[in-house]
């Protein structure tokens, strides 16, 4: 007993839990996908990245300086650093020097990798934006579909209710000798068929919460109750309802033209052109300039160790030295294959920008389109509904007189049943073609 009070008081919390959490609207669901996506995440790090490349690039522009220490113990044969002439001898050679080289001319190698590095900063935010969207539309189906579901089981209930009414209306009946026994075993039969279709559509409700949690990295075990979604169908009436109109309002300029879609697939075109003039710079010649100082250390051992002081040799050995190398590239197979590679990139890039803003176009498009159909099927089917109603009703009505068959009362329910699902989906769809536009007009999912 104590733990079936337990079990009791534990379920009456949870129940508490559940009924006193708020409901999860649309805008809520992809502002929570959004903070804690995976690929909303890897872009921003990607960014950070795109900065410290940036950064990076704008260094190459400086000398690059080094610095070597040598030191040398040497014996037996080898060249007097005094007299420069072969001895036998064991000396000790220290050897200092400072160097730095700068790059005059290299084709516009390093101008162009910089130009390349600042385009990937400043796109960096234009991925992000994309990989944002691209979470929040799927999100947005995901719930859709979750709400539908859940608003499918309310139907679902509702005609298993009206069925097991029947079946206590039609027992009765029975009992009065007014209707017939397999006029009881069919409507038993109809009920039994509304559970199973109760139980179908919770199973279903489960599955799309599960997807929609999926989609918002949500955690699994915690609860998630979904609000409904706003369907305004004399908005409709404002969009345009065919092809041409809608071309219309696009090439005037009433469609924002750059979507993160199209941004990112420009970067990524001029790009590859930078990596077309990169790779073509290495077939040009390179002018660098150099110089350093450069002193040393000597010391015979073998002479008794007898040797001029450090200090001084560091000064009197110490030397300057500036030069130029220009280097002239004659021949080289892979480096051409590598420039007409890039420019094949180059080619197939900008491919990519010219689909990308056709694609935007025709989504555009067809979500306007769609827009104006759903909302005209809702308003059809809202009369489709209601005249089922009325004539399941009637139905219902002309059976308790016995002038109907449960046949024709179950055909009739189902009209009703069927109408009130295509009404419920056509509502779902018409709200997410709804944001889709606006998405399309405004730039907001």
């Amino acid at each position: 007993m104590k733990t079936k009070h337990y079990i009791l008081i534990m379920g009456f919390f949870v129940s508490l839990s559940v009924q006193g959490q708020e409901p999860w609207s649309l805008d809520r669901c992809i502002a929570y996908a959004r903070e804690h996506a995976t690929e909303v995440r890897r872009q921003t790090l990607e960014q950070e990245q795109k900065h410290a490349d940036y950064r990076t690039a704008l260094l190459d522009f400086l000398p690059s300086v080094s610095a070597e220490v040598n030191g040398q113990y040497s014996w037996g044969r080898n060249i007097d650093p005094e007299t420069n002439t072969y001895n036998n001898v064991t000396t000790f050679n220290n050897y200092y020097a400072l160097g730095a080289s700068v790059t005059l001319f290299d084709g516009g190698a390093t101008w162009n990798a910089f130009q390349q590095a600042r385009l990937d900063r400043a796109s960096a935010q234009s991925a992000i934006a994309k990989a944002s969207d691209d979470k929040a539309m799927s999100v947005m189906e995901k719930y859709v579909d979750a709400v539908y579901t859940r608003r499918t089981i309310a139907l679902a209930e509702e005609k298993l209710s009206d069925s097991k009414a029947l079946l206590m209306k039609t027992r009765r009946m029975f009992d009065l000798g007014e209707k017939s026994r397999p006029d009881v075993v069919q409507v038993e039969s109809q009920v039994a068929e509304d559970e199973y279709n109760l139980l179908h559509q919770r199973n279903l409700a489960d599955k799309a919460l599960a997807d929609l949690k999926t989609a918002m990295n949500y955690p699994t075990d915690d609860t998630l109750l979904v609000a409904g979604l706003p369907v305004d169908v004399a908005a409709a009436a404002m969009l345009p309802a065919n092809r041409h109109a809608c071309d219309s309002l696009m090439q005037s300029g009433y469609f924002l033209a750059d979507r993160p879609a199209v941004a990112v697939a420009e970067a990524a075109a001029e790009r590859a052109r930078l990596a077309w003039k990169i790779q073509r710079a290495a077939l040009l010649p390179k002018l660098t300039l150099s110089g350093g100082v450069a002193t040393n250390y000597y010391k015979n051992l073998t002479a008794g160790g007898q040797a001029e002081g450090f200090g001084s040799q560091f000064r009197n050995n110490m030397g300057e030295y500036i030069y130029m190398t220009l280097s002239i590239p004659i021949f080289n197979a892979s480096s051409w294959n590598k420039v007409r590679r890039a420019k094949t990139d180059w080619q197939e890039a900008q491919l990519d920008v010219a689909n990308a803003r056709r694609k935007q176009h025709d989504d555009a498009l067809q979500a306007v389109l769609d827009y104006r159909g759903y909302a005209r099927e809702v308003e059809q089917l809202q009369r489709k509904a209601a005249s089922d109603s009325l004539a399941h009703h009637l139905s219902s009505r002309k059976y308790e007189e016995g002038m109907l068959s449960v046949f024709d009362l179950h055909t009739a329910s189902q009209t009703l049943l069927q109408s009130r699902l295509l009404l419920l989906q056509s509502e779902m769809m018409l709200a997410l073609k709804a944001r889709l536009v606006n998405y399309y007009v405004n730039g907001k999912l």
